[in-house]
């Protein structure tokens, strides 16, 4: 099992890396292709729509096909689409590519948070999503690499990501018979038990706003991760490599409070753990607003500090909250909804800053983060009620 575990972290990097490379690289592909630097929404909406779909049929995948085998072919999918993003000619070719990636991104995620929730303990959760942050701060920093001078090669630096990509689940490929084995041994019983009921979602208390909690928290992330670098560009008048950092600085962050938190999970539990981080993240976004500079994107670390447990902790959260025979579903669903709210906002979010100022971004992550505190509770609140009887 050792072995497995090993491989379930080296996963969560490449779940990781195609995360931020489309946000950091932006700044240099909208003036190549020549197209407004808005449209990075629209390759939100396409990402998000593939994503988000994958995510609410995957209980079904995963029952049919185990999570082994949607692992190896997802992380396929992400590393064509990587690939096919660096030799694209225009943007249409390039948000083709998107779909793939998205596809693959969707399915991924949600078999192996529900793989991990079912079992592993909290404090893997946060763990394996730290090493999905050095897949996303290892993103920025190799395509940081490319984007100096006046025309920054964007089309390498996707192309180091695939490598390390296909590299990854060549590895996955190798040990698939061995975890095909080991999964069919450890899920059967969870299999079995779903069978024999019928998924009725009015059944589970609390599941809506469980779900807009997560929508909410990726909301936050989605647009810091996408539109970070055009803030501190718009708003300090700095470098694309410089603000590719920045972002690279704000996922390292991420993956500190993922480690950190990995530590006291299991003690603190998943609740309090999501608590602590949105307190951290809040005080991210009053350094942010701070006027002091550039210095004040130090604020981008914090945010993303208390970023850190919230994610694995709502996902981990979910057998607890709802029970394990439909969990592949509801981390599904929670996946896609999540999805589904987290880009409908940064879509909003770039047109709104495009036409306005990138100035009005760390006053959106304070009202989302709110938002998430209050369906959060309301979720905790809700679900006791699921094991009441």
């Amino acid at each position: 099992m050792i072995s497995i575990i090993v491989l379930i972290y080296v996963v969560f990097i490449s779940l990781g890396l195609p995360d931020s490379a489309f946000g950091v690289a932006w700044p240099v592909v909208h003036t190549e292709f020549g197209i407004a630097e808005s449209f990075a929404s629209i390759y939100s909406i396409i990402t998000g729509v593939c994503s988000g779909g994958a995510s609410f049929v995957a209980g079904i995948v995963l029952r049919k096909f185990g999570t082994p085998k949607v692992t190896f072919f997802s992380i396929l999918l992400t590393a064509i689409g990587l690939i096919g993003m660096s030799f694209s000619p225009n943007i249409w070719v390039m948000m083709l590519f998107a779909v793939v990636m998205g596809y693959g991104a969707g399915a991924i995620d949600t078999g192996l948070n529900n793989y991990v929730s079912l079992h592993f303990k909290a404090r893997h959760m946060s763990w394996l999503h730290a090493f999905w942050g050095v897949g996303v701060t290892l993103s920025p920093a190799i395509m940081s690499a490319f984007l100096g001078g006046e025309q920054g090669n964007w089309r390498n630096g996707y192309r180091v990501l695939a490598i390390i990509q296909f590299a990854i689940a060549a590895a996955v490929g190798i040990m698939l018979p061995k975890w095909i084995k080991k999964d069919k041994e450890s899920s059967q019983k969870y299999i079995e038990e779903s069978e024999k009921k019928k998924l009725k979602l009015s059944e589970f208390k609390g599941l809506l706003p469980s779900i807009l909690a997560l929508g909410f928290y990726c909301s936050m992330e989605f647009i810091v991760g996408t539109w970070g670098a055009s803030y501190a560009v718009n708003v300090y008048s700095i470098g694309a490599d410089t603000a590719a950092r920045w972002v690279s600085v704000y996922f390292g962050g991420i993956m500190t409070g993922r480690l950190l938190s990995g530590f006291v999970s299991d003690k603190l539990g998943d609740n309090n753990m999501i608590r602590i981080g949105a307190v951290a993240s809040f005080v991210g976004m009053l350094i942010l607003i701070l006027p002091i500079g550039s210095k004040a994107l130090i604020g981008l670390f914090f945010i993303g500090l208390g970023f850190g447990p919230v994610f694995p902790s709502v996902l981990h959260a979910v057998p607890s909250r709802f029970g394990k025979e439909f969990s592949a579903d509801l981390t599904g669903f929670h996946m896609g909804g999540a999805y589904a709210v987290g880009f409908t906002f940064q879509l909003n979010l770039g047109y709104a800053a495009t036409g306005t100022t990138f100035k009005i971004v760390p006053y959106v992550l304070a009202v989302l983060l709110c938002l998430m505190t209050v369906c959060n509770e309301a979720a905790i609140k809700q679900a006791e009620k699921n094991f009441s009887n």
